[in-house]
């Protein structure tokens, strides 16, 4: 260009030359650039992030690349979910990583998804480096490589991955998602879970948290990098303690590095509520692995965001309750409870409302979709499939949203969560699950806010958590429970509060049920000087604690006084209160009817029992738990004086209706399937109880109490079934476990102890069952006191193994019966059977033979009058009454009781036990004996009619098991075979063919 009046100027190649001043009105400029080239493969855009000092190997990586190579042409994209803090980006970042190094793409592309202009920046900036699009327009390079990205028949094909990191909002993908392309994958990592992120060729890879061995070998790993080495068990309860959450250990580490703590004292830090939890991380400048924000922080911008959605405003409160309840699982009825619906509408965040408007009611509607929006952001998990544990909540969300609140806020919600808990609580636990799920999250709530639920008077979800465990069987649990809290209740609101009285009286009744019959007593004892104090001698609480100190005082083994204590109780209940029918006048009435059963009077607490039954069917209701213990009792009173096939019967109905009241896995309705199958037949005894087991294992616990006594049960089938030394060690066992679990002191211990004793006499280890009899009437004596029945029962093993050793003279045996007499009464059946035993060592060696039958023939009289015919008593005496009946030289008068003595052993004892298989031999020996005046056998004459049926049972199958070693069936062959001989010519073979014929 030449201009006037300047000097030459030259341009080239469309450049603009000037030498001088131009004035110019306007001028367009239109540049030309250089032209850009493609990338060439592989190339890479975007940035990775950095891989996390000792990263671990996850089974996660392992389930990403398992997903991502099964999803051949139909899920080319795989969406990684869940919570801030679980290591998403990490592992979308390692396979990417793995992916690149191994050169399985030819395109790789990352991008920081968190906003739409976020993505279309990370789009465009990939048109510019791989297609040379223009970088003035970024909407047009974007939409450019996602066009480029679908396959084209005349173009070579280019492996690629996508991945797109910390996805905010699902909405903002609209448009953006990678086409379909055999040969391209995609990553999306977000917190969110709506199903707009799944469908036609996405599928969601849920992200969990470390499992604890990758926990702790993250940990190790990172402080041994810093020279640092802590105890395995501290390490793996930090990371416990820290929920297993990958950005949480990598902080803690940091922190515990940095302060030069201990995993030990960390963890005290942690366990300091008054702490906040941002204190126990590292300051912005120090975290590690390039991270920006701390754990506490992580989850503010996802509550805000569910916040934002639908019902506005409801998402934040009601994350707030959830982090005062138990992280694993919270009850869906607790959070959409009225006090939970209340606070909820109180205080439902302003966003919602506008103006001055008071803000709607929130409805339980509304609650389950504020659970929902947290579920979508992944602060929480909802499973309305599961509604006893519906909502999960790591226990750093939960500490994290402590932190923000207010004390007054704090407090307030420790209540809401209290009352909600409380309002859900059903009347009867007919949920086994609902029950232990309630429990968990009292527990935790308790822990929580401790102080605010015990400030005065105490809140009585306290009383419910006690109570609960009780009623579910865990009794020393119970017991445990209410003692702390009996103790806080005397320091917090002194010890003559009625909160301190119901506290005490709770401890005291748990304390006897978990085994401690007389700490209970004393216990009552105690409480009631104190209530005679306060309230007087005949108020309705000073009542109830006499009756129970007279019960506890009868289960420890004052029986006697006992009863006499409740019939002052009862007759002062009755006047007192005025009403018969009362309930705690119903509950002395029932204790009362059960210490008589105790005692031996078995038909008055029958007959007591049964008009109690009837008062609380009009009183309570049919179904009342109260009232179905009645029927339990019962039955077992059934079942006690040998009524088996009633007992039977009257437990198969109770069981029903068990199951319908309180459900399936109710404590009562498994104890209830125990009493049945203990009256039934030994074969299906075993295979009821079997089952049972099965179910309290998974009801209740492999150490629950009633879990142990069924493997009690089965121990003794065992041994029923002729395995003597088998039940011996099963009982071994059993007893290791409740020595464990309950003490030694405990009933059931000592009752384990009891049994491994018999089945070691069975198996012929005398001297070992003689020393663990004395071992158990140690612990009788100190537990129940010298006069408890156990024990005397006890003293009565220890004097039949000492004349089986042929030490006794009867004097043990002698004090037993006095005790018996003494302690529970002429008519009950032990002193009866302590008569009969001591008439058999009399008359051992007694010459007076018709003394010895009149002795026998009164007792069985008397017995007669109190049992049932079929009772093992009974049966025991009508066989030494035939003994002697034998001696006296009236062998058919003997063979005639042994024939209406064995019958009834075969049916109440079975025909394989010893007693039967000796009566069995005693019958063969009679059988067909014709004596002279001196006592000598002269002629063997069989009664076809006694033989054929004798015979017939030495034939049985359960007899047959045994007659290879036992001593009473070959003795009873021995003995047929000889008089048949001597009558017949014939032996016992020509007789079990022409039986068999």
């Amino acid at each position: 260009m030449h201009l006037s009046r300047t000097g030459d100027a030259t341009a080239s190649n469309g450049g603009l030359a000037n030498t001088g001043y131009l004035a110019i009105d306007h001028l367009t400029l239109v540049g030309q650039a250089a032209p850009r080239a493609f990338a060439a493969w592989p190339h890479q855009v975007g940035v990775l992030p950095p891989p996390a000092q000792s990263f671990q190997h996850r089974t996660e990586v392992d389930r990403l690349r398992d997903a991502v190579n099964r999803g051949g042409t139909a899920v080319l994209t795989q969406v990684l979910t869940g919570t801030g803090g679980v290591g998403k980006t990490q592992l979308a970042a390692d396979y990417a990583r793995t992916a690149w190094d191994s050169g399985e793409v030819d395109i790789l592309l990352w991008i920081s998804a968190s906003s739409r202009s976020a993505i279309t920046a990370g789009y465009a900036q990939a048109g510019v480096e791989v297609l040379a699009a223009d970088p003035g327009n970024p909407e047009q390079a974007a939409r450019a490589f996602l066009a480029w990205l679908e396959h084209k028949a005349n173009q070579n094909p280019c492996r690629w991955l996508v991945v797109l990191d910390d996805l905010a909002d699902p909405a903002d993908m609209r448009g953006w998602w990678p086409p379909t392309n055999r040969h391209g994958r995609a990553l999306v990592t977000t917190r969110r879970r709506e199903a707009a992120l799944t469908g036609e060729g996405r599928r969601r890879v849920t992200v969990g948290l470390f499992a604890p061995q990758e926990a702790s070998a993250y940990l190790t790993a990172v402080l041994a990098a810093h020279d640092r080495h802590e105890p395995g068990d501290q390490i793996n309860s930090l990371a416990a303690d820290l929920g297993y959450l990958p950005l949480a250990l990598a902080q803690a580490a940091a922190h515990i590095i940095d302060a030069n703590l201990t995993c030990s004292s960390y963890r005290e830090l942690l366990a300091n509520k008054i702490r906040k939890l941002t204190d126990l991380l590292p300051e912005p400048g120090a975290l590690p692995d390039d991270q920006t924000t701390n754990v506490a922080a992580t989850w503010a911008l996802s509550i805000e965001r569910a916040n934002q959605l639908r019902p506005v405003g409801l998402a934040g409160p009601m994350l707030q309750l959830a982090a005062f309840l138990d992280p694993n699982g919270i009850p869906a009825t607790v959070l959409t409870s009225e006090p939970a619906l209340a606070y909820l509408t109180e205080h439902r965040d302003p966003l919602s409302t506008s103006g001055t408007h008071q803000p709607a009611e929130v409805s339980a509607e509304d609650a389950v979709l504020a659970l929902r929006a947290l579920h979508r952001l992944s602060l929480i998990d909802h499973d309305p499939g599961t509604p006893h544990q519906a909502v999960r909540v790591h226990q750093l969300v939960q500490r994290a949203t402590r932190d923000t609140l207010s004390p007054e806020r704090n407090d307030q919600l420790a209540m809401v969560a209290a009352d909600g808990l409380t309002a859900s609580w059903p009347d009867i636990e007919r949920d086994i699950a609902l029950a232990r799920s309630l429990r968990a999250n009292a527990s935790t709530l308790a822990r929580t806010a401790e102080d605010v639920l015990y400030q005065p008077p105490f809140h009585v979800l306290l009383f419910l958590i006690g109570l609960s465990l009780g009623r579910s069987g865990q009794a020393a649990n119970a017991r445990d429970h209410f003692q702390h809290l009996a103790d806080m209740a005397r320091n917090r609101l002194g010890p003559d509060h009625s909160r301190t009285r119901s506290a005490r009286h709770h401890l005291a009744e748990w304390q006897g049920e978990a085994g401690d019959a007389a700490g209970a007593a004393a216990a009552y004892e105690e409480l009631l000087a104190d209530l005679s104090r306060v309230l007087g001698q005949y108020h309705r609480s000073t009542l109830l604690v006499r009756s129970h100190l007279a019960y506890w005082r009868g289960r420890a083994g004052d029986v006697v006084d006992a009863i006499t204590i409740l019939e002052e109780v009862l007759a002062d209940q009755k006047r007192t209160m005025r009403r018969y029918h009362d309930v705690h006048t119903l509950s002395t009435r029932s204790r009362l009817a059960q210490l008589r059963g105790r005692a031996g009077n078995i038909g008055v607490a029958v007959t007591e029992l049964k008009s109690l039954l009837s008062d609380q069917k009009e009183k309570l209701g049919s179904d009342h738990p109260s009232t179905l213990r009645t029927r339990h009792e019962l039955a077992h009173l059934q079942a006690a004086v040998g009524d088996t096939n009633d007992a039977a019967a009257a437990f198969e109905e109770l069981l029903g209706d068990q199951v319908r009241v309180l459900g399936p896995d109710h404590p009562d309705a498994l104890s209830t399937r125990h009493e049945l199958a203990h009256v039934q037949s030994d074969a299906v005894a075993a295979a009821a109880f079997e089952e049972l087991l099965a179910d309290q294992v998974r009801v209740l616990g492999p150490d629950h109490p009633s879990t142990l006594r069924t493997r009690h049960e089965l121990a003794h089938l065992q041994g029923a079934a002729g395995n003597a030394n088998d039940a011996a060690a099963a009982f071994e066992e059993l007893l290791a476990d409740r020595v464990r679990v309950l003490g030694p002191d405990h009933p059931d211990t000592l009752n384990a102890l009891d049994s491994q004793a018999r089945w070691l006499v069975q198996a012929g280890d005398v001297a070992g069952a003689v020393a663990t009899f004395r071992e158990l009437l140690d612990g009788q004596v100190r537990v129940f006191l010298a006069d408890d029945r156990l024990a005397l029962g006890t003293c009565h093993e220890l004097a039949e193994l000492h004349g089986r050793a042929g030490i006794a003279d009867g004097t043990e045996t002698e004090e037993l019966l006095a005790a018996r007499l003494r302690v529970l009464g002429p008519d009950h059946p032990l002193t009866l059977s302590s008569r009969c035993t001591l008439l058999a060592q009399r008359h051992r060696d007694s010459v007076d033979v018709d003394a010895a039958i009149a002795a026998f023939e009164e007792l069985l009289a008397e017995q007669l009058r109190v049992l049932r015919p079929s009772h093992p008593v009974i049966l025991s005496t009508r066989n030494n009454l035939a003994y002697w009946q034998a001696v006296d030289g009236d062998v058919f008068g003997a063979a005639d009781t042994y024939g209406l003595l064995l019958p009834k052993l075969v049916k109440v004892l079975g025909s394989g036990h010893p007693d039967t298989l000796a009566a069995c031999h005693n019958l063969a020996q009679c059988e067909g004996r014709e004596r002279d005046a001196n006592g000598v056998t002269v002629a063997y004459r069989p009664r076809w009619e006694l033989t054929a049926p004798l015979t017939g049972l030495l034939l049985s199958s359960q007899v047959q098991e045994l007659a290879s070693d036992n001593p009473h069936i070959l003795a009873a062959r021995n003995e047929i075979s000889r008089y048949l001989r001597g009558a017949y010519n014939r032996d016992y073979g020509h007789l079990i063919g022409f039986i068999e014929e």
